[in-house]
């Protein structure tokens, strides 16, 4: 069964992200830091070729 989401690099991500109001703030060695207005949380996105998919979900188990 083939994913949903594709593969994307790093900089991919936290493009998408910014397209979404998030703002890259700094990088903290291999991770881009992101903040949103109004939004308590911020987004650590690796800075890799490669990002992970299922990270979260157990992936393929």
């Amino acid at each position: 069964m083939g994913s949903a989401v594709p593969v994307m690099s790093g900089r991919e991500v936290v493009r998408v992200f910014e397209s979404l109001g998030w703002n890259a703030v700094r990088q903290t060695g291999s991770h881009i830091i992101m903040v949103k207005d109004e939004e308590l949380v911020t987004l650590s996105v690796p800075d890799h070729r490669e990002v992970a998919r299922d990270r979260n979900n157990g992936g393929d188990r």
